[in-house]
């Protein structure tokens, strides 16, 4: 599994650099802390599971790469973007991301706003400008993607949880908070590999329900993570939800049920995708792997 989430890691991590590099030689009027920022903030040490899980859709749909490189490029800089935005003090406060300093840190804060504005338009423009992938289809990646970061999703999301920091919600609450922060976005990783299939109309509604449970699972994961794991192994500050009062599903289900609703959630997902009639040992593997990583 490592072998293919690396090729795919290398893969989408090149393309992005030759994207960076594209700016930098065509708009010499750019200030070049924008772009060295942009790409400290893209380029560390990430796990690119959201361009991972478009490439594998898609190659297990006979998609060539080639046609997913921008949506896989698009989908990071949109969770890159969140993540910068999600460090910065006025949101939770983190000096430490991926365990560098966080970009409000290395940089300033305006630089991290704006750094943050740059990569979500970026990302849009790139799925605009792919000569490889048809306008119907760059059209319904701009859709899908838009969805899944606006006020709706992962934006949204976002507010819910800072509204909710401080007071106990309720565990269908959290739920949806979840689903629109984190869910969404994962979700639309498997939409948009699948958009350029055939069978994607057929296919969307199992991808959605797929979606809804990795994300969830990836969420539980992360709020056990919180509690069990250390610093220098997250690459962020361990603690933080607790530090912040933020509701978690330790929190409000304890931590052994916390553990149990992420193993079924794995077991469904699977399940949903052996309906799915995908071929891809590796997306089984991927799955298997949002409960066992330690970051």
């Amino acid at each position: 599994m490592q072998t293919e989430l690396n090729r795919y890691r290398l893969r989408v991590e090149d393309q992005l650099k030759q994207h960076f590099a594209v700016l930098k030689a065509n708009h010499p009027a750019i200030p070049n802390t924008l772009i060295e920022a942009m790409a400290y903030a893209t380029l560390n040490s990430g796990k690119r599971i959201r361009p991972a899980l478009v490439y594998a859709v898609g190659e297990a749909l006979d998609t060539p790469i080639q046609q997913l490189d921008s949506a896989a490029c698009a989908i990071e800089l949109i969770h890159s973007y969140s993540l910068v935005h999600d460090d910065l003090p006025a949101m939770d406060n983190d000096d430490l991301r991926r365990g560098l300093p966080t970009c409000h840190i290395q940089y300033d804060e305006a630089t991290a706003i704006l750094v943050g504005d740059a990569q979500q338009t970026l990302a849009f423009q790139l799925l605009s400008e792919d000569p490889l992938v048809l306008d119907k289809h760059k059209l319904m990646f701009i859709q899908c993607l838009s969805q899944a970061a606006g006020v709706a999703g992962m934006i949204g999301g976002q507010m819910i949880d800072i509204q909710s920091e401080g007071q106990p919600i309720e565990l269908a609450k959290l739920k949806t908070l979840h689903q629109m922060k984190t869910g969404a976005l994962i979700t639309s990783a498997l939409l948009m590999g699948a958009i350029q299939s055939q069978n994607h109309e057929n296919l969307q509604p199992y991808l959605k329900q797929l979606g809804e449970n990795i994300g969830l699972a990836f969420q539980v994961h992360d709020d056990i993570l919180d509690i069990e794991s250390d610093s220098q192994t997250l690459g962020k500050p361990q603690g933080s939800d607790l530090l912040a009062d933020k509701s978690t599903y330790p929190k409000l289900m304890g931590l052994a049920e916390a553990k149990t609703y992420r193993d079924q959630l794995i077991v469904q997902a699977k399940a949903q995708l052996q309906h799915l009639q995908i071929e891809s040992p590796f997306l089984v593997q991927l799955i298997e792997y949002i409960a066992k990583r330690n970051h």
